[in-house]
């Protein structure tokens, strides 16, 4: 108890991830609210995307990647978990809110997910939990685009292979949200325009103002 005490006292910042449970409750509730007459955002273009369930497993590394990123930064870089956070809770925040103003969901699941295999195992499960509604926009890509920036952002990643692996890494979880079926194109693309909003929102506007608060005060210190 002491341990975790002295932690938030010296990583106040720590606070900001509360925002996740918060938004994971909103999230699951409208998932029960919103099971029917809802706008279907598939397109003639996803009939062309095959269904493959290996991809499951990639889909899932989503939640993994997001939660890495918040620990590296609430340990190695206040300010870029601060401005993570802050991605997070605008895109999701817009994301949430369309839905409920806009039910929306997408028909493109297989009936049947056969094979006794795990992959076949973990699509079925990933189902019952997560509906074929609120989809749009993807909250899949705009996690993504969120670690993305903040992996971007962090001084302590700048070596080629963290940025290569990360997008790398974050681009087969965006396709494999086709490849399973949990979202359309259409999904994605809002998913990205989202993203690129919190970005500029952010790191852009946000970001450079208090970079200059932050230059201003330690010049003000060297010349006192």
């Amino acid at each position: 108890m002491k341990t975790a005490v002295h932690f938030i006292k010296t990583h106040p910042h720590a606070w900001w991830s509360l925002f996740m449970p918060c938004y994971l409750a909103a999230f699951f509730t409208i998932e029960h609210l919103i099971t029917d007459n809802y706008w279907a955002t598939q397109l003639p273009i996803d009939d062309y995307i095959p269904f493959c369930k290996y991809f499951i497993l990639l889909y899932n590394a989503w939640a993994p990647l997001l939660m890495a990123m918040g620990i590296y930064l609430i340990l190695k870089d206040p300010e870029g978990f601060r401005r993570y956070i802050w991605c997070l809770i605008f895109t999701y925040g817009v994301s949430t809110l369309f839905c409920v103003l806009v039910p929306n969901g997408q028909d493109l699941r297989p009936a049947v997910v056969e094979g006794s295999d795990i992959c076949a195992w973990v699509v079925r499960t990933t189902y019952t939990a997560d509906t074929n509604t609120n989809v749009f926009p993807s909250v899949h890509v705009v996690g993504v685009m969120s670690a993305l920036f903040a992996v971007y952002h962090t001084p302590g990643m700048h070596r080629w292979y963290w940025r290569a692996g990360t997008t790398a890494l974050g681009l087969i979880i965006i396709a494999s949200t086709l490849l399973v079926k949990q979202h359309a194109v259409i999904d994605i693309l809002a998913g990205a325009a989202v993203g690129v909003a919190g970005y500029v929102l952010i790191y852009v506007i946000i970001g450079r103002k208090r970079d200059k608060r932050c230059k201003t005060g330690i010049d003000e210190n060297k010349t006192t």
